[in-house]
């Protein structure tokens, strides 16, 4: 009974297995997993949290201190409460400069920009899987051509053979198409490994093993858009996590130079004393109030080289956004015109390329079977035909990648934002 039981179970494990191979690749159910189990975004989130972990830190006072003495031993004579026995003192910093408040604005300034490291962790994931897919996709569409053009081969195999076995052909004429159908398996040997590559790219995104089972993609269909330069440009102002992150590093920097400013206004120090003669009756002798401040205008130079080197500072986080700014509207004008390009080449091939290349192998055949042209011309319009769709697929896998970088580039993904919105 229980090797039965094993069996059974061990029978339900591979067909789940096989099942799960089998089942149908959706891009968002991959999307949303890699963004869930991803190592890196899980990594830029716990470091997001980090960060805002030191915003209570930096906005909380100082701790209170508290001080106790005692005498341990007195070797000469006096009077009755003439001197402390006992003394308990408390002190606290009272922060009136607002420098704890300059603090904790630089501290979520600095959580800001991490959010921006986050945001472009989890951008880079969807960019990746979708262009990841995109190439799968296009291997199972290549492989489906191989399959066509073998059955095409077999076809002008026999076609050729009868010809040559009632003296119309030459032996040649098959060994050519037989040469060609081996080839065929070359490639197809190459369009497997890459999809092999494809699916451990995919798995190692969703932080899954690299022979994990994967279903089939869908295949790809062209979906013409209308981008606008301008529209573009100014979403990727508002949303791109460099340009955020820069921003946000502006921000850091002027509160560090409020902070360097603040250091001019010393925080006093309270401090209360309750103390004890040495012959009174009494727990408290006496209670005292004082309060000490430091004196930073004796050390000018000091605090001249910190307001000097947080205005510089800030000056360098200027320079830097700027410089970001103008690279990322370059990235989009380079990225729209990538997206224009394989879309208008795609549709040269779907339109006008790829039906030439098929009438021109039917028109070959019809000749080479009527003794009216040669298998020469037959072979290299296949040739031709099985290049022709093999270049299409690979424009249409190029600008559904293309766009997936554009989306990257702008920091407004459309693939995952049914799952949450980029926001802070």
């Amino acid at each position: 009974m229980k090797t039965l039981l094993w069996v059974c179970f061990s029978c339900t494990l591979v067909l789940g297995g096989a099942a799960v191979a089998d089942q149908n690749l959706t891009r968002e159910a991959v999307v949303n997993t890699a963004l869930q189990d991803n190592p890196t975004v899980k990594a830029a989130r716990a470091k997001w949290e980090m960060m805002k972990a030191r915003v209570p830190q930096a906005i909380a006072w100082e701790d209170l201190r508290v001080g106790v003495d005692s005498v341990a031993g007195r070797f000469v004579s006096i009077p009755a409460n003439a001197f402390m026995d006992q003394t308990v003192m408390v002190e606290q910093e009272l922060p009136v400069s607002g420098k704890n408040r300059s603090r904790a604005r630089a501290a979520t300034a600095d959580a800001g920009a991490v959010f921006e490291e986050f945001r472009r962790a989890e951008l880079d994931v969807i960019s990746r899987v979708r262009a990841s897919y995109s190439r799968l996709a296009n291997g199972y569409a290549q492989l489906e051509v191989s399959r066509r053009n073998e059955e095409l081969l077999n076809e002008f195999i026999q076609t050729s053979r009868s010809r040559y076995e009632s003296g119309l052909g030459t032996q040649s004429d098959v060994l050519i198409a037989q040469t060609d159908l081996a080839k065929l398996l070359e490639i197809r040997a190459d369009i497997q490994r890459q999809i092999s590559e494809e699916q451990s790219a995919l798995n190692v995104l969703m932080n899954r093993p690299a022979q994990a089972p994967l279903g089939r993609p869908a295949a790809l269909v062209f979906t013409p858009h209308e981008f606008s330069l301008d529209r573009m440009q100014a979403l990727t102002l508002v949303r791109r996590p460099e340009i955020q992150r820069a921003q946000s590093m502006i921000d850091a920097e002027k509160f560090r130079l409020e902070l360097a400013n603040r250091q001019w206004f010393p925080d006093p120090m309270l401090n209360v004393k309750a103390q004890r003669y040495n012959a009174a009756s009494q727990v408290v002798s006496e209670l005292d109030v004082g309060i000490s401040i430091p004196l930073p205008w004796l050390n000018r130079q000091k605090y001249t080289a910190g307001i000097l080197e947080s205005r510089k500072s800030l000056e360098n986080a200027q320079h830097e956004f700027d410089a970001t700014r103008t690279e990322a509207l370059g990235m989009v004008r380079d990225q729209l015109k990538k997206i224009q390009t394989a879309a208008s080449q795609y549709e040269l091939y779907r339109d006008q390329i790829l039906p030439l290349a098929r009438q021109t192998v039917e028109a070959s055949r019809a000749a080479y079977e009527t003794s009216t042209g040669g298998f020469l011309e037959l072979i290299t319009a296949r040739r031709t035909l099985q290049d022709v769709e093999s270049m299409a697929l690979n424009r249409l896998a190029e600008y559904e990648a293309a766009i997936a970088e554009l989306e990257a580039i702008t920091g407004n993904p459309t693939a995952n934002q049914s799952r949450k919105n980029f926001s802070k």
